[in-house]
């Protein structure tokens, strides 16, 4: 996975290498698909749910440039395959997610493997009241359009990966922010992921 995927989709940092390496993928998947977890592929995990490819799971750990100590704040739990890999890079790891089973079963499976440094919670992000700050957000589903609730969330230098767009079409950016309350905002790669759920507005009517 690491030589035919990660590496040849320019993940080279060797940090973000050794934690993909040393974080046991497979354990974190549904029984059911363990065999597919070092496919180039998403693997379903219920609800209408996907993993992301691990290339993709690779690009977004290596735009964020993590410090160990960075606090960082995930959007959707998911397997909580990358929650554990955020987690060995920061200093602390938040993380939400709509469904209550996900968060059940990631927490379990980082308790397993002695993460202790995750606190999850049950809810749904673009409703839910966050007052803190983080250093990094990692959005692990795509948005029709860019939410900049999640950019004021950022402190100066803080980073957001989130992918934009509606299929086929979606490119995945990286958000900046200043010290001045500005960002910038850079297009990485183009790709396909699930939408994050309730982020679809209904389209108005016009007469």
């Amino acid at each position: 996975m690491l030589g035919q995927q990660i590496r040849a989709w320019d993940v080279l940092d060797d940090r973000v290498l050794s934690v993909l390496e040393k974080t046991p993928r497979e354990l974190f998947m549904p029984v059911e698909y363990r065999d597919l977890a070092f496919a180039d592929t998403e693997v379903p995990l219920g609800h209408g749910q996907y993993t992301m490819a691990p290339k993709i799971e690779g690009r977004l750990l290596q735009a964020l440039q993590i410090e160990p100590i960075d606090e960082v704040l995930e959007i959707g739990t998911g397997s909580g395959y990358l929650t554990a890999c955020l987690a060995h890079l920061s200093q602390r790891v938040f993380s939400v997610d709509i469904f209550g089973d996900f968060v059940e079963d990631a927490g379990a499976k980082l308790a397993e493997h002695d993460i202790r440094n995750v606190t999850l919670a049950t809810a749904d992000a673009l409703r839910m009241p966050i007052s803190t700050h983080f250093d990094a957000i990692a959005v692990t589903a795509s948005m029709p359009e860019l939410d900049e609730r999640f950019i004021r969330l950022l402190r100066p230098q803080g980073r957001l990966f989130v992918v934009v767009g509606r299929a086929p079409v979606m490119e995945a950016r990286l958000l900046t922010m200043h010290a001045d309350g500005n960002w910038t905002d850079d297009s990485l790669f183009e790709t396909v992921i699930a939408p994050l759920v309730n982020s679809e507005r209904p389209v108005p009517f016009v007469l």
